[in-house]
């Protein structure tokens, strides 16, 4: 039995979205779906002030340009891409940080978020900028007792992927995860006493959390090990 008892779940209408939303009803939480087919559009501020506070909120919602060359990118495909997967974020979690005073926040983020993803350089961009906003806003977050994490999936059996990208990766034998496989990610990340972290995802292993490198410091005498207060 989960120890929430209300969620919101963002692209909750399909694939990992939809995923979640079920496992949550299993354990017997109201979970509500906010998903563009039903009218919900994350990447619109004022569509977030309706939202008030529940214990678990899982912003999952993402989208692909499905375009490998920078320079055929569209100014559509650009903002839409970045509405959708990094301002539907950003958006909830300021509005959920305005009005939750305890629980979990939970991104989808993706494995392009930790390394290159050369079929979609701006998919990978709007993932690697989750990443450092969740490592950056998680402490802040849990001195008001909300513990924001993400998982970092592999490549998912979801419509994302297209019939010929799902095609293409299943005559090459790669292995892809199922939805259900990051709604149970999800699920640990939520109850993760660490904020900040990221839970990846492939298969046939367990979810585990992703161990950033440490980045060179200064080299000046005195100053070794000092972390700047900004």
């Amino acid at each position: 039995m989960s120890s929430f008892r209300s969620a919101i779940v963002t692209g909750g209408r399909s694939g990992i979205g939809a995923a979640i939303v079920s496992a949550l009803e299993r354990d017997g939480v109201f979970v509500r779906s906010l998903d563009i087919a039903d009218g919900f559009d994350v990447a619109d501020p004022q569509a977030w002030e309706a939202i008030d506070r529940v214990e678990l909120a899982c912003l999952n919602a993402g989208v692909v340009t499905g375009e490998r060359l920078v320079a055929r990118v569209s100014d559509e495909q650009y903002r839409r891409i970045v509405g959708v997967n990094l301002d539907g974020v950003v958006f909830g979690v300021r509005r959920l940080a305005r009005v939750m005073n305890e629980g979990s926040i939970v991104v989808t983020a993706s494995l392009a978020g930790l390394t290159a993803m050369e079929n979609d350089p701006l998919y990978a961009l709007t993932k690697h900028a989750l990443v450092g906003f969740v490592r950056s806003a998680a402490p802040q977050l849990a001195e008001r007792g909300i513990r924001l994490n993400m998982v970092n999936p592999g490549i998912v059996d979801t419509p994302l992927l297209g019939d010929v990208g799902r095609g293409t990766l299943l005559e090459a034998g790669f292995p892809l995860l199922q939805p259900e496989d990051v709604a149970a990610a999800v699920l640990l990340a939520a109850d993760d006493d660490e904020v900040g972290q990221a839970w990846v995802v492939q298969p046939g292993r367990e979810p585990l959390k992703f161990r950033f490198p440490g980045v060179p410091g200064p080299r000046v005498e005195g100053t070794e090990g000092m972390v700047p207060k900004l």
